[in-house]
């Protein structure tokens, strides 16, 4: 395999590591960037552009990254309240007056960000064209009543995480959550991420697709074995984890235009490994002469645990802050101080305080891992033996 990219001395175990992912883990086409305390110091991509393709993974070559797109879209309530113009212990009914129904009345947009809003699923799932249509979406979200009493429980809300975000963000900016982001946040970091991806950067994004999940005996891969009630729980089309994940039906093919160019900050972000890493680490400090995003006090919020325990959808432990995952044995990240998200089947960005370290990976080979990919823990223990 033909590695493309720069590796600063001292970093080289990444790029091994990165080999190894295409040589041993089926690896078809990813790229992985890492930065150091605001200066990058892993710039690599191998492999191809479409998961069943023969074009080359160019420097620039971009990918959906699934539910990695809810970190990023999670910078946006949280410079939002930085800025004073959202209290994060309002109910998100003083923003939204719609979303009181059905008891939400007192649902604070800090439960909303931490999975604790108990909407995680529709009684009726949306077509395609309904779930891309934010009006429609977003009414639908604040007209349906939870499945927990809010605030006294958390589940990953994985795809209505998209509408409640947008309902609340356009109200409270006049702007959709993708035009807050570009606007606010890729443009003035030059950073090649979309949440709506445009027509003139479609050729950009790569295919998407499943690969073979062959890991190295004894090659030191995260090995989470899912519970029979989870496996379950997945089988179960009455289950909430069935559900929702289920809240679009049928599935959405992710490959389809229309998908891509929807503004769904939960799912539907495309975004090149550099992109990633250059957002988390412009949460840290200056990078390349830009401001810093998050102030010392939001950086303090981004990393502070707002869930913790059993998931009433995932059904693992999972911690969350504010829309961030946290660091923890279901979703590992470099340790204690880290905040950011994995993508479902792969991808996975993320910040780290304490070690400076910024990181993001992508890929076009989708496994049916949901937090840990086998791939991306590789990266990241590279990165911690780079630290020493």
């Amino acid at each position: 395999m033909d590695v493309q990219g720069t590796v600063a001395a001292g970093w080289e175990p990444v790029r091994d590591a990165f080999l190894r992912n295409f040589e041993q883990r089926g690896e078809r086409g990813a790229a992985v960037a890492v930065h150091h305390d605001g200066e990058k110091v892993v710039d690599l991509w191998a492999g191809t552009k479409d998961v069943d393709g023969t074009e080359p993974w160019a420097a620039g070559t971009a990918q959906v990254v699934r539910s990695a797109t809810k970190g990023v879209a999670a910078a946006v309530p949280l410079l939002l309240h930085q800025r004073g113009q959202l209290d994060l212990d309002a109910p998100v009914a003083a923003y939204w007056p719609d979303f009181k129904a059905h008891g939400k009345e007192r649902v604070t947009v800090r439960q909303l960000l931490a999975h604790r809003a108990g909407v995680p699923v529709l009684d009726r799932p949306l077509s395609l064209a309904e779930a891309v249509d934010l009006p429609t979406a977003t009414a639908a979200i604040a007209a349906q009543a939870p499945v927990w009493e809010p605030g006294t429980a958390h589940g990953y809300h994985a795809h209505t995480f998209s509408w409640l975000l947008s309902g609340l963000v356009q109200r409270v900016t006049g702007r959709t959550v993708g035009r807050w982001v570009a606007e606010e946040i890729a443009g003035p970091l030059g950073l090649d991420l979309w949440i709506g991806l445009p027509a003139d950067a479609a050729h950009r994004a790569g295919r998407l697709g499943p690969v073979e999940e062959t890991d190295p005996p004894g090659g030191g891969a995260l090995r989470l074995r899912p519970k029979r009630s989870v496996t379950e729980a997945y089988r179960d089309p009455e289950s909430l984890t069935r559900r929702a994940f289920g809240v679009i039906d049928p599935q959405p093919d992710e490959n389809d235009p229309v998908y891509r160019a929807a503004e769904l900050p939960g799912s539907a972000g495309v975004a090149t490994a550099r992109a990633l890493a250059r957002f988390y680490a412009a949460t840290l400090g200056p990078v390349d002469g830009a401001e810093r995003l998050f102030a010392p006090a939001t950086l303090t919020l981004a990393r502070t645990e707002e869930s913790a325990g059993p998931d009433r959808v995932l059904l693992v432990g999972t911690r969350f802050g504010l829309g961030h995952m946290l660091h923890g044995p279901a979703s590992p990240l470099l340790g204690p101080t880290s905040f950011g998200h994995p993508g479902r089947g792969g991808s996975l960005g993320f910040a780290d305080p304490e070690s400076g370290i910024a990181f993001g990976y992508v890929t076009n080979g989708m496994r049916k891992t949901v937090t840990a990919d086998p791939r991306a823990q590789a990266l990241v223990r590279a990165v911690r033996s780079a630290l020493g």
